[in-house]
Protein backbone atom coordinates (compact mmCIF):
# COMPACT_ATOMS: atom_id res chain seq x y z
CA UNK A 1 0.00 0.00 0.00
CA UNK A 2 1.09 3.52 -0.75
CA UNK A 3 1.84 6.53 1.86
CA UNK A 4 -1.20 8.52 2.94
CA UNK A 5 -0.86 12.19 2.16
CA UNK A 6 -3.30 14.46 3.83
CA UNK A 7 -4.30 17.64 3.72
CA UNK A 8 -6.99 19.98 5.34
CA UNK A 9 -8.05 22.85 3.42
CA UNK A 10 -8.76 23.70 0.45
CA UNK A 11 -7.72 26.97 -0.28
CA UNK A 12 -4.89 28.02 -2.83
CA UNK A 13 -2.30 26.88 -0.60
CA UNK A 14 -3.49 23.53 0.13
CA UNK A 15 -4.96 22.68 -3.64
CA UNK A 16 -0.80 23.68 -4.64
CA UNK A 17 0.35 21.54 -2.05
CA UNK A 18 -1.77 18.38 -3.58
CA UNK A 19 -0.65 18.92 -7.06
CA UNK A 20 2.81 19.23 -5.99
CA UNK A 21 2.74 16.54 -3.65
CA UNK A 22 1.49 14.10 -6.54
CA UNK A 23 3.85 15.59 -9.28
CA UNK A 24 7.10 15.04 -6.61
CA UNK A 25 5.21 11.32 -5.16
CA UNK A 26 3.77 9.89 -7.36
CA UNK A 27 3.14 6.59 -5.77
CA UNK A 28 0.92 7.64 -2.50
CA UNK A 29 -2.32 8.28 -1.85
CA UNK A 30 -3.59 11.90 -1.74
CA UNK A 31 -6.84 13.22 0.12
CA UNK A 32 -7.46 17.02 0.92
CA UNK A 33 -10.39 17.46 3.35
CA UNK A 34 -12.33 20.87 2.83
CA UNK A 35 -15.67 22.10 4.46
CA UNK A 36 -16.39 24.01 1.88
CA UNK A 37 -18.98 22.86 -0.91
CA UNK A 38 -17.29 25.26 -3.11
CA UNK A 39 -13.86 26.79 -3.02
CA UNK A 40 -13.27 30.38 -3.57
CA UNK A 41 -10.28 32.66 -5.11
CA UNK A 42 -9.65 34.51 -2.36
CA UNK A 43 -7.66 37.72 -4.15
CA UNK A 44 -11.15 37.56 -6.42
CA UNK A 45 -13.66 38.10 -3.67
CA UNK A 46 -13.96 41.78 -4.08
CA UNK A 47 -14.30 41.23 -7.80
CA UNK A 48 -17.80 39.49 -7.54
CA UNK A 49 -19.37 42.34 -6.38
CA UNK A 50 -18.69 44.71 -9.69
CA UNK A 51 -16.26 43.28 -12.33
CA UNK A 52 -17.53 39.73 -12.55
CA UNK A 53 -21.23 38.99 -13.07
CA UNK A 54 -21.30 35.39 -11.49
CA UNK A 55 -20.35 34.73 -8.10
CA UNK A 56 -19.91 31.30 -9.34
CA UNK A 57 -16.46 33.17 -11.92
CA UNK A 58 -14.46 32.99 -8.99
CA UNK A 59 -13.97 29.65 -7.84
CA UNK A 60 -11.23 27.17 -7.60
CA UNK A 61 -12.02 24.27 -10.37
CA UNK A 62 -12.31 21.16 -8.53
CA UNK A 63 -11.21 19.47 -12.05
CA UNK A 64 -7.55 20.41 -10.57
CA UNK A 65 -7.69 17.97 -7.57
CA UNK A 66 -9.89 15.19 -9.21
CA UNK A 67 -8.08 15.08 -12.84
CA UNK A 68 -4.45 14.90 -10.69
CA UNK A 69 -6.06 11.71 -8.68
CA UNK A 70 -6.51 13.53 -5.71
CA UNK A 71 -9.58 12.77 -3.67
CA UNK A 72 -11.74 15.33 -2.33
CA UNK A 73 -13.29 15.14 0.98
CA UNK A 74 -16.58 18.08 1.61
CA UNK A 75 -16.39 17.69 5.15
CA UNK A 76 -14.49 19.65 8.42
CA UNK A 77 -11.44 17.95 10.12
CA UNK A 78 -12.59 18.03 13.97
CA UNK A 79 -9.37 16.79 15.46
CA UNK A 80 -5.90 15.35 14.86
CA UNK A 81 -4.79 12.72 16.71
CA UNK A 82 -1.09 12.23 16.46
CA UNK A 83 -0.39 9.14 18.25
CA UNK A 84 -2.47 7.38 15.78
CA UNK A 85 -1.44 9.71 12.50
CA UNK A 86 -5.13 10.19 12.38
CA UNK A 87 -7.40 13.03 11.33
CA UNK A 88 -11.04 12.95 12.19
CA UNK A 89 -14.33 14.62 10.75
CA UNK A 90 -17.29 16.20 11.69
CA UNK A 91 -19.00 13.44 9.92
CA UNK A 92 -17.10 10.69 11.65
CA UNK A 93 -14.72 9.82 9.33
CA UNK A 94 -11.20 8.92 10.01
CA UNK A 95 -8.06 9.09 7.52
CA UNK A 96 -5.18 7.63 7.91
CA UNK A 97 -1.68 9.71 7.28
CA UNK A 98 1.59 9.40 7.18
CA UNK A 99 2.20 13.31 6.25
CA UNK A 100 -0.20 15.34 7.20
CA UNK A 101 -0.21 19.53 6.01
CA UNK A 102 -2.55 22.14 7.44
CA UNK A 103 -3.63 24.95 4.94
CA UNK A 104 -6.14 26.10 7.34
CA UNK A 105 -6.27 29.53 5.92
CA UNK A 106 -7.19 32.34 8.07
CA UNK A 107 -10.29 34.29 9.36
CA UNK A 108 -11.11 38.36 9.50
CA UNK A 109 -10.64 40.30 12.83
CA UNK A 110 -13.73 41.46 14.08
CA UNK A 111 -13.00 44.59 15.96
CA UNK A 112 -14.25 45.27 19.72
CA UNK A 113 -17.08 48.13 18.86
CA UNK A 114 -20.04 48.25 19.53
CA UNK A 115 -22.46 47.08 17.18
CA UNK A 116 -20.85 44.46 15.28
CA UNK A 117 -23.32 42.01 15.39
CA UNK A 118 -26.07 44.12 14.21
CA UNK A 119 -27.48 43.08 10.33
CA UNK A 120 -25.57 44.05 7.87
CA UNK A 121 -22.26 43.84 9.04
CA UNK A 122 -19.90 41.88 6.58
CA UNK A 123 -16.83 40.73 7.18
CA UNK A 124 -14.64 39.55 4.62
CA UNK A 125 -15.32 36.06 4.75
CA UNK A 126 -14.34 32.60 1.98
CA UNK A 127 -17.86 31.99 1.88
CA UNK A 128 -19.84 31.53 -1.36
CA UNK A 129 -23.62 31.83 -0.02
CA UNK A 130 -22.33 34.13 2.78
CA UNK A 131 -20.75 36.25 0.14
CA UNK A 132 -24.17 35.98 -1.81
CA UNK A 133 -25.97 36.99 0.94
CA UNK A 134 -24.03 40.57 0.61
CA UNK A 135 -24.26 40.93 -3.24
CA UNK A 136 -28.07 40.87 -2.39
CA UNK A 137 -27.99 43.77 0.09
CA UNK A 138 -25.92 45.66 -1.75
CA UNK A 139 -28.45 45.69 -4.68
CA UNK A 140 -31.12 47.69 -1.84
CA UNK A 141 -28.04 49.36 -0.02
CA UNK A 142 -27.29 53.45 -0.49
CA UNK A 143 -24.87 53.86 1.91
CA UNK A 144 -21.95 51.45 2.76
CA UNK A 145 -19.05 52.45 5.13
CA UNK A 146 -16.07 50.32 5.39
CA UNK A 147 -14.17 50.10 8.15
CA UNK A 148 -10.50 49.37 6.86
CA UNK A 149 -8.01 51.62 4.22
CA UNK A 150 -6.04 48.43 3.46
CA UNK A 151 -5.73 46.44 0.26
CA UNK A 152 -8.95 44.26 0.44
CA UNK A 153 -11.46 47.72 1.83
CA UNK A 154 -10.05 49.72 -0.88
CA UNK A 155 -10.74 47.25 -3.41
CA UNK A 156 -14.45 46.16 -2.36
CA UNK A 157 -14.97 50.34 -2.38
CA UNK A 158 -13.82 50.26 -5.80
CA UNK A 159 -16.01 47.57 -7.29
CA UNK A 160 -18.78 48.49 -5.05
CA UNK A 161 -18.57 51.73 -7.47
CA UNK A 162 -19.35 50.10 -10.30
CA UNK A 163 -22.68 48.68 -9.04
CA UNK A 164 -24.05 52.51 -9.73
CA UNK A 165 -26.32 52.49 -6.90
CA UNK A 166 -23.81 53.31 -3.83
CA UNK A 167 -22.40 55.90 -2.05
CA UNK A 168 -18.95 54.11 -0.18
CA UNK A 169 -17.63 55.72 2.06
CA UNK A 170 -13.12 54.29 3.52
CA UNK A 171 -13.04 54.80 7.38
CA UNK A 172 -9.08 54.30 8.15
CA UNK A 173 -7.44 54.15 11.50
CA UNK A 174 -3.76 55.57 9.67
CA UNK A 175 -2.95 58.91 8.33
CA UNK A 176 -3.55 57.61 4.82
CA UNK A 177 -4.89 54.42 2.96
CA UNK A 178 -2.20 51.83 2.47
CA UNK A 179 0.19 53.13 4.33
CA UNK A 180 1.12 50.09 6.16
CA UNK A 181 2.52 48.91 2.41
CA UNK A 182 3.13 52.42 0.57
CA UNK A 183 5.10 55.41 1.18
CA UNK A 184 3.26 58.34 1.70
CA UNK A 185 3.30 59.76 -1.80
CA UNK A 186 2.06 56.78 -3.72
CA UNK A 187 -0.84 56.13 -1.22
CA UNK A 188 -1.89 60.09 -2.22
CA UNK A 189 -1.80 58.93 -5.58
CA UNK A 190 -4.26 56.14 -4.40
CA UNK A 191 -6.34 58.01 -2.33
CA UNK A 192 -7.04 60.77 -5.48
CA UNK A 193 -7.83 57.80 -7.81
CA UNK A 194 -10.36 56.41 -5.74
CA UNK A 195 -11.80 59.96 -4.86
CA UNK A 196 -12.29 60.86 -8.91
CA UNK A 197 -13.87 57.37 -8.86
CA UNK A 198 -16.78 58.83 -6.49
CA UNK A 199 -15.65 56.88 -3.22
CA UNK A 200 -15.20 59.05 0.36
CA UNK A 201 -12.35 58.53 2.48
CA UNK A 202 -12.05 59.43 6.07
CA UNK A 203 -8.40 58.92 7.29
CA UNK A 204 -7.07 59.14 10.40
CA UNK A 205 -10.67 58.26 11.70
CA UNK A 206 -11.48 55.61 14.31
CA UNK A 207 -14.82 53.92 14.57
CA UNK A 208 -16.25 54.16 17.73
CA UNK A 209 -19.46 52.51 17.13
CA UNK A 210 -22.16 50.58 14.61
CA UNK A 211 -25.43 52.17 15.39
CA UNK A 212 -29.05 51.01 14.90
CA UNK A 213 -32.22 49.46 16.29
CA UNK A 214 -32.05 46.01 14.54
CA UNK A 215 -29.86 46.59 11.46
CA UNK A 216 -26.98 49.24 11.20
CA UNK A 217 -27.91 53.16 10.35
CA UNK A 218 -24.72 54.85 11.09
CA UNK A 219 -21.05 54.34 11.92
CA UNK A 220 -20.33 56.93 14.37
CA UNK A 221 -16.67 58.02 14.87
CA UNK A 222 -14.44 58.44 18.09
CA UNK A 223 -14.69 62.28 16.64
CA UNK A 224 -17.89 61.86 17.41
CA UNK A 225 -19.39 62.44 13.70
CA UNK A 226 -21.76 59.98 12.15
CA UNK A 227 -21.51 58.41 9.17
CA UNK A 228 -25.11 57.05 7.53
CA UNK A 229 -24.84 53.28 6.85
CA UNK A 230 -27.25 50.64 5.73
CA UNK A 231 -24.86 47.90 5.00
CA UNK A 232 -20.81 48.39 7.01
CA UNK A 233 -18.05 45.71 5.72
CA UNK A 234 -15.24 44.70 8.52
CA UNK A 235 -11.73 45.17 6.30
CA UNK A 236 -9.24 45.29 8.92
CA UNK A 237 -7.29 42.40 8.75
CA UNK A 238 -7.53 38.26 9.20
CA UNK A 239 -6.08 36.28 12.33
CA UNK A 240 -4.33 33.00 11.20
CA UNK A 241 -6.65 29.62 11.95
CA UNK A 242 -4.61 27.61 14.13
CA UNK A 243 -7.49 26.11 16.70
CA UNK A 244 -6.87 22.53 15.19
CA UNK A 245 -3.46 22.85 15.42
CA UNK A 246 -3.34 23.99 19.51
CA UNK A 247 -6.07 21.44 20.33
CA UNK A 248 -3.62 18.37 19.32
CA UNK A 249 -0.76 20.16 20.90
CA UNK A 250 1.42 21.64 18.03
CA UNK A 251 3.33 25.09 18.81
CA UNK A 252 1.60 27.76 17.67
CA UNK A 253 0.52 30.95 18.23
CA UNK A 254 -2.91 32.87 18.35
CA UNK A 255 -2.27 35.95 16.26
CA UNK A 256 1.57 34.77 14.55
CA UNK A 257 0.08 31.24 13.45
CA UNK A 258 1.48 27.55 13.86
CA UNK A 259 5.48 27.33 14.60
CA UNK A 260 7.12 26.06 11.21
CA UNK A 261 10.96 25.24 10.44
CA UNK A 262 12.68 26.12 6.83
CA UNK A 263 11.01 23.21 5.38
CA UNK A 264 7.69 24.01 6.32
CA UNK A 265 7.52 21.27 9.18
CA UNK A 266 5.45 22.04 12.54
CA UNK A 267 6.90 20.67 16.11
CA UNK A 268 6.13 17.32 14.66
CA UNK A 269 8.07 16.09 11.71
CA UNK A 270 4.69 14.51 10.14
CA UNK A 271 2.81 17.70 9.91
CA UNK A 272 3.67 20.49 7.56
CA UNK A 273 1.65 24.42 8.07
CA UNK A 274 1.22 26.80 4.97
CA UNK A 275 -0.47 29.85 3.77
CA UNK A 276 -2.52 32.34 6.25
CA UNK A 277 -2.13 30.07 9.46
CA UNK A 278 2.19 29.66 9.26
CA UNK A 279 4.42 31.69 10.98
CA UNK A 280 6.04 34.10 8.85
CA UNK A 281 9.30 36.05 9.46
CA UNK A 282 10.35 39.17 8.24
CA UNK A 283 13.31 38.40 5.93
CA UNK A 284 15.62 41.52 7.24
CA UNK A 285 14.83 41.35 10.93
CA UNK A 286 13.73 37.99 11.18
CA UNK A 287 10.78 38.88 13.34
CA UNK A 288 7.50 37.93 13.02
CA UNK A 289 5.49 39.38 9.95
CA UNK A 290 1.97 39.16 9.08
CA UNK A 291 2.06 38.52 5.29
CA UNK A 292 -1.16 36.49 4.01
CA UNK A 293 -1.20 36.24 1.00
CA UNK A 294 -2.69 33.41 -1.44
CA UNK A 295 1.08 34.00 -3.88
CA UNK A 296 2.79 33.68 -0.17
CA UNK A 297 0.80 30.78 0.66
CA UNK A 298 1.60 28.68 -2.59
CA UNK A 299 5.11 29.03 -2.25
CA UNK A 300 5.12 27.36 1.17
CA UNK A 301 2.64 25.18 -0.53
CA UNK A 302 5.19 24.02 -2.91
CA UNK A 303 8.53 23.63 -0.61
CA UNK A 304 5.83 21.41 1.72
CA UNK A 305 4.54 19.16 -0.98
CA UNK A 306 8.42 18.66 -2.14
CA UNK A 307 9.97 18.32 1.16
CA UNK A 308 7.08 15.81 2.79
CA UNK A 309 9.26 12.70 2.70
CA UNK A 310 12.65 13.76 1.62
CA UNK A 311 13.58 16.96 2.02
CA UNK A 312 14.63 19.22 -1.08
CA UNK A 313 13.37 23.19 -0.47
CA UNK A 314 13.87 25.19 1.99
CA UNK A 315 11.71 28.47 2.51
CA UNK A 316 13.04 32.29 2.50
CA UNK A 317 11.53 34.42 5.03
CA UNK A 318 8.71 36.43 3.86
CA UNK A 319 9.18 39.57 1.86
CA UNK A 320 5.72 40.48 1.34
CA UNK A 321 5.09 41.36 -2.09
CA UNK A 322 1.67 43.13 -2.92
CA UNK A 323 0.11 44.83 -6.18
CA UNK A 324 -3.29 46.43 -6.57
CA UNK A 325 -5.39 48.21 -9.44
CA UNK A 326 -7.86 51.02 -9.57
CA UNK A 327 -9.19 52.02 -12.67
CA UNK A 328 -5.87 52.93 -14.91
CA UNK A 329 -3.94 53.26 -11.71
CA UNK A 330 -1.99 49.60 -10.42
CA UNK A 331 0.66 50.26 -7.45
CA UNK A 332 2.87 47.20 -6.22
CA UNK A 333 5.08 47.41 -3.13
CA UNK A 334 7.83 44.28 -1.93
CA UNK A 335 9.40 44.77 1.11
CA UNK A 336 10.41 47.53 3.06
CA UNK A 337 8.97 51.11 2.16
CA UNK A 338 11.34 54.15 3.50
CA UNK A 339 8.93 55.01 6.20
CA UNK A 340 8.87 52.01 7.67
CA UNK A 341 12.58 51.20 7.65
CA UNK A 342 13.50 54.21 9.01
CA UNK A 343 11.08 53.38 12.04
CA UNK A 344 12.97 50.73 12.15
CA UNK A 345 16.16 52.70 12.80
CA UNK A 346 17.98 51.69 9.31
CA UNK A 347 19.69 54.36 7.00
CA UNK A 348 18.21 53.97 3.85
CA UNK A 349 18.77 55.44 0.71
CA UNK A 350 16.56 56.26 -2.54
CA UNK A 351 16.26 56.33 -6.51
CA UNK A 352 13.11 57.03 -8.33
CA UNK A 353 12.68 57.01 -11.72
CA UNK A 354 9.30 57.49 -13.77
CA UNK A 355 8.99 57.72 -17.78
CA UNK A 356 6.56 56.19 -20.00
CA UNK A 357 6.17 52.15 -20.01
CA UNK A 358 6.36 52.38 -23.91
CA UNK A 359 8.59 54.27 -26.38
CA UNK A 360 8.33 56.34 -27.55
CA UNK A 361 5.78 58.04 -25.11
CA UNK A 362 4.13 58.97 -28.09
CA UNK A 363 3.19 55.41 -29.12
CA UNK A 364 -0.83 54.96 -28.28
CA UNK A 365 -1.87 53.27 -24.78
CA UNK A 366 1.70 54.42 -23.18
CA UNK A 367 1.37 55.47 -19.57
CA UNK A 368 3.60 56.89 -16.60
CA UNK A 369 5.38 54.27 -15.22
CA UNK A 370 7.50 55.58 -11.95
CA UNK A 371 9.53 53.27 -9.58
CA UNK A 372 10.88 53.72 -5.92
CA UNK A 373 13.84 51.68 -4.91
CA UNK A 374 14.85 51.48 -0.93
CA UNK A 375 19.00 50.61 -0.26
CA UNK A 376 20.21 50.11 3.17
CA UNK A 377 23.04 52.84 2.90
CA UNK A 378 25.95 50.77 4.66
CA UNK A 379 25.58 48.01 2.46
CA UNK A 380 23.67 49.29 -0.45
CA UNK A 381 21.49 46.06 -0.75
CA UNK A 382 17.95 46.43 -2.19
CA UNK A 383 15.33 45.98 0.86
CA UNK A 384 12.52 47.29 -0.56
CA UNK A 385 10.67 48.96 -4.21
CA UNK A 386 7.38 50.55 -5.22
CA UNK A 387 5.99 50.72 -8.38
CA UNK A 388 2.99 52.66 -9.84
CA UNK A 389 1.31 52.82 -13.27
CA UNK A 390 -0.44 50.42 -15.67
CA UNK A 391 -0.80 46.81 -15.84
CA UNK A 392 3.00 46.17 -16.15
CA UNK A 393 3.12 46.93 -12.34
CA UNK A 394 2.19 43.42 -11.06
CA UNK A 395 5.15 41.69 -13.10
CA UNK A 396 7.86 44.95 -12.03
CA UNK A 397 7.23 44.73 -8.44
CA UNK A 398 7.48 40.50 -8.89
CA UNK A 399 10.90 40.93 -10.33
CA UNK A 400 11.86 43.52 -7.50
CA UNK A 401 11.26 40.82 -4.90
CA UNK A 402 13.00 38.62 -6.55
CA UNK A 403 16.26 40.99 -6.59
CA UNK A 404 15.54 41.61 -2.99
CA UNK A 405 14.88 37.75 -2.58
CA UNK A 406 18.20 37.45 -4.10
CA UNK A 407 20.26 40.37 -2.21
CA UNK A 408 20.86 42.73 -4.91
CA UNK A 409 22.90 45.82 -4.47
CA UNK A 410 22.64 48.92 -5.81
CA UNK A 411 25.82 48.57 -8.29
CA UNK A 412 24.42 45.15 -9.20
CA UNK A 413 20.99 46.31 -10.13
CA UNK A 414 22.78 49.04 -12.17
CA UNK A 415 23.91 46.61 -14.61
CA UNK A 416 21.17 44.62 -14.86
CA UNK A 417 20.67 43.83 -18.49
CA UNK A 418 17.07 44.31 -19.90
CA UNK A 419 15.32 43.38 -23.04
CA UNK A 420 13.34 46.41 -24.42
CA UNK A 421 10.52 46.75 -27.27
CA UNK A 422 8.90 50.05 -28.53
CA UNK A 423 5.22 48.39 -27.56
CA UNK A 424 6.32 46.11 -24.29
CA UNK A 425 8.58 48.27 -22.44
CA UNK A 426 10.06 51.67 -21.49
CA UNK A 427 13.15 52.70 -23.49
CA UNK A 428 16.27 51.28 -22.74
CA UNK A 429 17.70 55.16 -21.93
CA UNK A 430 14.68 55.64 -19.62
CA UNK A 431 14.66 52.39 -17.99
CA UNK A 432 13.20 53.14 -14.61
CA UNK A 433 14.33 50.08 -12.46
CA UNK A 434 18.08 51.32 -13.98
CA UNK A 435 17.90 54.89 -13.78
CA UNK A 436 16.07 54.64 -10.03
CA UNK A 437 19.51 52.92 -8.97
CA UNK A 438 21.62 54.49 -10.79
CA UNK A 439 20.23 57.24 -8.65
CA UNK A 440 20.46 55.59 -5.16
CA UNK A 441 24.26 54.59 -6.48
CA UNK A 442 25.13 58.30 -6.84
CA UNK A 443 23.58 58.76 -3.28
CA UNK A 444 25.84 56.18 -1.30
CA UNK A 445 28.85 57.87 -2.75
CA UNK A 446 28.62 61.06 -1.46
CA UNK A 447 27.45 59.79 1.80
Amino acid sequence: MGKEIVIIGGGPAGVTAAITARRYYPETNITLIRKEEKALIPCGIPYMFGTLDSAEKNLIPDQLLTGNNINLVIDEASSIDRDSGTVITSAGKNFIYDRLILALGSSPLIPSIPGVELNNVYAVRKDLEYLKDLSKKLDQSKDVVIIGGGFIGLEFADEFMKRGNLKVTIIELLPHCLLLACDEEICKRVENKLLERGVNINVGAKAGAISGKNQVEYVELESGDKIKADTVILGIGVKPNVNLALECHLAADGREGIQVDDFMRTSDENIFAIGDCAKKRCYLSGLPKGVWLASMGTTEARIAGANLFNVRRRSDCAIGIFSTCFGDLAVGSAGLTESAAREMGMDVVTGESVAPDKHPGSIPGAQELGIKLVFEKDTGLLIGGQVYGGVSVGEKINFIGALIQHKMRADEVCTFQMGTHPLLTASPIAYQLINAAQLAVMKLRKS
